[in-house]
C-alpha cells in the first residue's frame, strides 16, 4: 500500500475549477471580461429562415459589418474607445472596447442574395433565408 500525500493547494484549485465550470452552465452569467468583447449571439430557425439576432448595445451601424463567404457568415466590427483626454475620469470601468469577429459555419444553403441585416436598439438581426433544396417540403404518396 502506498502513501499518498495530500495537497490541500491542488483541491482548492479543482474546487474552484468546478465551481466555474457549473456557473457557467447553470449559474451567473460569465462577465464580459470572460468572453472579451465578443458579442452574444441568438440563432433561431423556422421554415423560411435562419435568423441569427446579436447583442451590439451602444454601436453605431457603419461600426458593424456582415459578410458572408463559402458558407460562412462572419460578424465583425469595432467598440470605439472615447477619447481619453477629452472623456470623463473613470472610476469604474466595464464596457469592452476594440474589435470583434464571429464566424458561424451554416450547415445548410441559404439564399446568398437574400440575405438582410437591420440594427435597431443595440440589436443585429441577420436573416438568411433558406435555400429552396433545404426547405421542408410534404412528399405525396400514390397508391400503385
Amino acid at each position: 500500500m502506498a502513501l499518498i500525500r495530500w495537497q490541500p493547494q491542488a483541491a482548492f484549485s479543482v474546487n474552484r475549477d468546478i465551481d466555474k465550470l457549473v456557473n457557467q452552465v447553470w449559474g451567473e452569467t460569465p462577465t464580459f471580461k470572460e468572453f472579451g468583447s465578443t458579442p452574444r449571439v441568438d440563432i433561431a430557425e423556422n421554415e423560411q429562415a435562419f435568423i441569427l439576432q446579436a447583442e451590439l448595445p451602444g454601436m453605431k451601424r457603419e461600426e458593424i459589418s456582415v459578410s458572408l463567404e463559402d458558407g460562412v457568415l462572419t460578424l465583425s466590427g469595432e467598440r470605439k474607445t472615447e477619447n481619453e483626454k477629452e472623456g470623463p475620469n473613470y472610476v469604474h470601468r466595464e464596457r469592452n472596447t476594440g474589435s470583434f469577429k464571429r464566424t458561424f459555419r451554416l450547415g445548410k444553403e441559404v439564399k446568398a442574395d437574400k440575405i438582410s441585416a437591420a440594427y435597431k436598439d443595440g440589436v443585429l438581426t441577420v436573416t438568411l433565408p433558406k435555400a429552396e433544396e433545404v426547405k421542408p417540403r410534404q412528399i405525396e404518396v400514390s397508391i400503385s
